[in-house]
């Protein structure tokens, strides 16, 4: 739990070289921010009290200007798959959502970038009740510390992170990529850049900023239409960044850094799955480097739409590939826990 004083910012807002400033000005030498980065990120501790090897006056230098505290647990289910959801209540009482999400052959955690979105997709929990703030890179930072004690806990190693979770995640460009290079940092979480993904629902200007980053993390474009016409239906966003503008930014990306993006396409009945749907989605994202997760619809009271058939859904998935298009079709996970993006969050809300 999050005891900080008012005055009190959290240590892991820091950077290593921004720890490293502290440090000297406190007259300390910069390799004991080595040690701190160990104990904080590689050995997990929540307690100041618990880095042995600092001297006693450093440690209650840092536990009386910094907060290192866990994150309060509101909820936590464990489905029958293994996938995992933690509802975090955070100090100011907004609650927020990580999952973990194992597999045969890795060990994901999908986080939070803020609490609450402004962006209201038509099918998403997590706009539901609008936008309330940007998470700090300390609650990103501690999200992904908890799924790793869970993971590493049952042996499991934590080995890729999605930034999938409630909220837009270049809507919090800032402090999302300041806490995917502490954990990209060999002194910190050290997990490779290309086992981190950014989702984000086509925010233009920051994915050309991104383009320019020395950083190779994946891109995923969250698409859900095949035309202006189809995503503005289910996007608002798409009034201000168009689909066709949208393309030709990707296309952009792509010769500036050589990377393929990932697009995420939603399936819904009577909607998205059409053979027009399949015509248009393969015009569309031809030349590109590129793959295409197809996503079954999960349920949320709000709206109307109902998934397809798993046949249906498979028959989208084999014309795309007669047009050329290799598309996966994602296995539902966690349905039994509401472990899709921002269901658990909004279920305890509306209660």
């Amino acid at each position: 739990m999050d005891t900080r004083t008012p005055q009190q910012k959290d240590i892991r807002d820091l950077s290593y070289d921004e720890l490293v400033q502290y440090l000297e000005k406190a007259g300390e030498r910069p390799f004991r921010a080595t040690q701190i980065f160990e104990w904080v990120y590689k050995k997990g501790v929540w307690s100041f009290d618990q880095m042995r090897g600092l001297p006693a006056p450093l440690r209650k230098r840092l536990s009386e200007d910094f907060g290192l505290g866990p994150l309060a647990i509101a909820q936590k289910q464990v489905a029958k798959d293994g996938t995992t959801k933690f509802l975090f209540d955070l100090r100011d009482h907004e609650k927020i959502e990580t999952v973990l999400i194992p597999t045969a052959t890795r060990t994901t955690v999908c986080i939070s970038s803020q609490a609450g979105c402004k962006f209201g997709c038509k099918f998403c929990a997590s706009g539901i009740g609008g936008w309330k703030r940007n998470l700090t890179t300390a609650e990103i930072l501690a999200q992904i510390l908890h799924v790793k004690e869970e993971a590493e806990s049952h042996k499991k190693p934590l080995s890729h992170i999605v930034c999938m979770g409630t909220g837009e995640s270049f809507d919090n460009y800032d402090n999302l990529l300041k806490a995917l290079r502490i954990v990209n940092d060999e002194r910190g979480i050290n997990i490779g850049a290309r086992r981190m993904t950014v989702s984000t629902v086509g925010l233009i200007p920051k994915i050309m900023r991104f383009a320019k980053e020395d950083f190779q993390i994946e891109l995923a474009i969250s698409l859900h239409g095949y035309n202006d016409a189809s995503r503005s239906k289910l996007m608002p966003v798409n009034k201000k960044y168009s689909f066709t503008e949208l393309m030709n930014a990707c296309r952009e990306y792509i010769k500036m850094t050589r990377r393929q993006i990932t697009f995420e396409y939603i399936l819904i009945k009577d909607a998205t799955c059409s053979e027009e749907a399949a015509r248009e989605l393969a015009k569309n994202l031809k030349g590109l480097i590129c793959k295409l997760n197809l996503i079954p619809y999960n349920p949320v009271r709000e709206f109307p739409h109902k998934p397809p058939a798993h046949e249906e859904m498979l028959s989208f998935q084999k014309r795309l590939k007669t047009l050329g298009v290799h598309a996966t079709l994602r296995a539902p996970r966690g349905r039994d826990i509401a472990a899709a993006c921002g269901q658990l969050r909004h279920m305890q809300k509306s209660h």
